[in-house]
């Protein structure tokens, strides 16, 4: 087994950044990948590298900023922990997710990923002034 260039970006290296810059790239992905999304309301999986990529191209298609970002190394995988921040159609949004992702040949074979939901900035500032947000 060789060591990893500390220097390369890894598949979730990768995927993180892309979900910043609203660009996550297809080939992250196995071929054959599955998405595990739990949603408000509602659980839903996409099968394939280009169904998921499309999937979360809807999730983010706005470049954001990172306000908190936490990441675990797994032995098969990383978790994914993140608060993120963009602006839609000119209304400040924040979602909070936690994405278990399983890597298989440098690649992304499963994303498992529970989302809070999408919150418009007046959702926010009620979260916040219960003092729990």
């Amino acid at each position: 087994m060789t060591a990893r260039d500390p220097g390369a970006l890894t598949a979730a290296d990768r995927f993180v950044a892309g979900i910043e810059t609203a660009s996550i790239p297809v080939d992250v992905f196995c071929d054959d990948a599955i998405l595990d999304a739990t949603v408000p309301n509602w659980r839903f999986s996409v099968s394939g590298a280009e169904a998921i990529q499309a999937e979360l191209s809807r999730w983010y298609g706005n470049p954001g900023h990172f306000d908190a970002l936490r990441r675990m190394q797994l032995p098969e995988g990383e978790v994914v922990e993140y608060t993120l921040t963009w602006e839609e159609d000119g209304v400040p949004h924040t979602c909070h997710q936690v994405h278990i992702l399983g890597l298989a040949g440098g690649r992304i074979a499963a994303d498992t990923v529970f989302c809070g939901g999408r919150w418009p900035a007046s959702l926010v500032a009620q979260m916040a002034s219960t003092g729990r947000g």
